[in-house]
């Protein structure tokens, strides 16, 4: 398809767009995020580091002992068996956090606990169990070799060492790191700021009570932003806003200069209470598509406000979710620069099957474990979530495939890759 095909009047659903085509559409508009923030290192999981760390010192800083024994010069054990053992003046005993106060000269040995540091002179520590553990003499029953079980200074990270780069998602691993390199708190990226926008005069809210006769509980609420915290974003939540465009107009006009990105569920469609298209026309929003080639979550609509990206959504819980992920994954990953949001596609083997033909490309819900996987029991229709529970991928099934069965190859999207693990 011509890509002056992709810029639509409102109201206007294109057919045929991939959603490949779609996602690359997304990646062209969205702006990488910028702006940074100081956090302490007992935040930082999971966030993307701003700038490269180095150590300012040796780590460890000092040579230290990695078990109880006693440090000596080898040369002064030399020969030492069990047979032949070795006898020299313990001259003192350092434990961890203690600084050594004399040197081990010829003939001399310091008794050490684990981490305390070598004092000057010795050249290896021997381990208390093959000595006799002698408190003023000690006799040595092995010999070593100079440097034998000593821990280096800077054998971890040398001074000016990387720490961390920037670009790394940080995790606990480099909490650790960062720590035993006297730092206590970093520069990271900002979370993207996601407004959720659920639409529809029969929404209604838990905390409201029960709903009156016509309203449903609005479950897009807490399932999106509940998806899109895990996925390293900050939802920020909007009321349920009724079906009328300059309300809808409003809400995203007033969060323009906050938010790095709307997403909108409901009124995405042609029905005549179908609004979003036309309240972002009056807005002079840039519809950039508007349909793709896929179920669930036909309708999906994306468009620039100015340099807001909006993703508009269908209604139905499970088609807001599974559009969310393939459409707004890409996008957080530009904001958040984490590029293990971006989609990860794997291959599996069905262990059930689906008998319903799919004459057009459609995602379902299923359960991977070893490359095996099950597809959801239950309806599988847009609107249910039920099914949805314990399901770990979307499973994508090519335009034009008939009923599936156990044991066909299938390919998948995961659920359960929240940002990724980088170590």
């Amino acid at each position: 398809m011509p890509l002056s095909r992709l810029f639509l009047r409102p109201g206007e659903l294109t057919v045929g767009i991939e959603l490949e085509q779609a996602a690359d559409i997304i990646r062209s508009r969205v702006v990488p995020g910028g702006e940074t923030e100081v956090l302490a290192i007992g935040r930082l999981y999971g966030r993307i580091c701003a700038e490269d760390v180095r150590a300012a010192f040796d780590i460890p800083p000092f040579p230290r002992s990695p078990l109880d024994g006693y440090a000596f010069r080898a040369l002064d054990g030399a020969g030492a068996s069990n047979d032949s053992p070795v006898e020299l003046a313990v001259i003192e005993e350092i434990y961890a956090g203690q600084w050594p106060q004399k040197s081990v000269t010829p003939g001399t040995a310091a008794r050490l606990m684990t981490g305390a540091p070598i004092p000057e002179g010795a050249d290896c520590v021997i381990r208390q169990e093959e000595t006799d553990e002698g408190r003023r003499r000690v006799r040595l029953f092995k010999a070593l070799s100079p440097g034998e079980n000593i821990c280096r200074q800077g054998e971890d990270i040398a001074r000016g060492g990387l720490l961390v780069s920037a670009g790394e998602r940080l995790n606990y691993v480099h909490a650790g790191l960062l720590a035993g390199a006297g730092i206590s708190s970093m520069r990271v990226y900002r979370r993207p700021r996601v407004l959720l926008l659920v639409t529809g005069d029969e929404l209604w809210l838990p905390e409201l009570g029960e709903p009156p006769p016509g309203k449903i509980y609005s479950s897009n609420h807490a399932l999106l932003s509940a998806r899109l915290e895990e996925l390293g974003a900050e939802a920020v939540l909007a009321e349920p806003c009724e079906d009328d465009e300059k309300a809808i107009a409003e809400r995203i006009s007033d969060a323009a200069g906050e938010i790095d990105l709307v997403i909108t569920t409901g009124g995405v469609s042609v029905g005549s209470r179908d609004l979003v298209p036309e309240a972002l026309g009056n807005l002079g929003a840039e519809i950039l598509f508007h349909g793709l080639n896929l179920k669930p979550g036909t309708p999906a609509m994306f468009s620039l406000y100015g340099r807001l990206p909006i993703l508009s959504l269908s209604g139905n819980p499970f088609a807001a979710l599974a559009t969310m992920e393939l459409l707004a994954r890409p996008a957080l990953a530009l904001l958040a620069r984490n590029g293990a949001l971006e989609l990860q596609y794997e291959n599996g083997v069905l262990e059930n099957g689906f008998p319903t033909p799919s004459p057009g490309r459609r995602f379902i819900r299923g359960t991977e474990r070893r490359g095996r996987v099950r597809l959801a029991d239950g309806p599988h229709s847009s609107g249910v979530l039920g099914s949805l529970r314990g399901c770990n991928c979307l499973v994508d099934i090519p335009a034009g495939t008939g009923p599936l069965k156990a044991g066909d190859a299938v390919r998948l999207v995961r659920l359960d890759q929240g940002g990724g693990e980088a170590v």
